[in-house]
């Protein structure tokens, strides 16, 4: 069964929150996986365990507690955003499966540019030497995954100033425009979404 590519376009934070919490509650053994191509207006967002003091300072950026994993994070103009509405059941893939599918998908499409991205222990997502590029958060409903990962492209970086990145004091983020890689969010949203299949393609095999 195809995997569907919507490409949602800006969308605002809160209704797309609701309407993939929908989608997951909605989906039948029959309905087809979709990925969301999506950039969001200015938001922080604070996962289900997310420790309110890791956003250090109200800069006038809206904060949503949501039901994914991890710590706090943001999202904005120029970050592009894939969530991933995958019955997992249905593929015989397990959520640490996933979650390595997903880092290897950035890794993948950053060494297409020369550039060495890679994982850390522990702290899931991808980084570019010690600074963050992709940040990722997953939830699982009966056996259907929600929410998905960020990918800085050309972006105003200095919200993510006002709090500890993903619970993690003075961590550096990075994107790929200072990486001298030449994809707008629109493209980079594309190619990352075609690097994902590819990925999920293989681990269904």
């Amino acid at each position: 069964m195809p995997t569907l590519v919507r490409n949602l376009g800006r969308a605002d934070y809160p209704a797309t929150y609701r309407a993939m919490r929908d989608f997951t509650a909605e989906r039948q053994a029959h309905t087809p996986d979709e990925l969301w191509i999506v950039e969001h207006p200015p938001v922080y967002t604070l996962g289900q365990a997310g420790k309110p003091e890791h956003i250090l300072r109200d800069v006038g950026i809206p904060v949503h507690r949501v039901d994914r994993g991890g710590q706090v994070t943001y999202h904005g103009p120029g970050q592009v955003v894939i969530y991933l509405l995958l019955d997992l059941t249905r593929r015989k893939l397990k959520v640490r499966e996933l979650v390595g599918a997903i880092e290897q998908a950035v890794i993948d499409l950053l060494a297409g540019y020369g550039v060495a991205a890679r994982r850390q222990a522990g702290a899931p997502g991808v980084y570019v030497g010690e600074a963050k590029i992709a940040a990722l958060g997953l939830r699982i409903r009966n056996g259907c995954s929600y929410h998905g990962l960020s990918l800085n492209v050309d972006m105003d970086l200095s919200p993510f100033e006002a709090i500890n990145p993903c619970g993690y004091a003075g961590l550096k983020v990075v994107q790929t425009r200072d990486l001298n890689i030449p994809l707008t969010p629109a493209e980079a949203g594309e190619r990352l979404a075609q690097s994902l299949l590819r990925q999920l393609d293989r681990s269904n095999d």
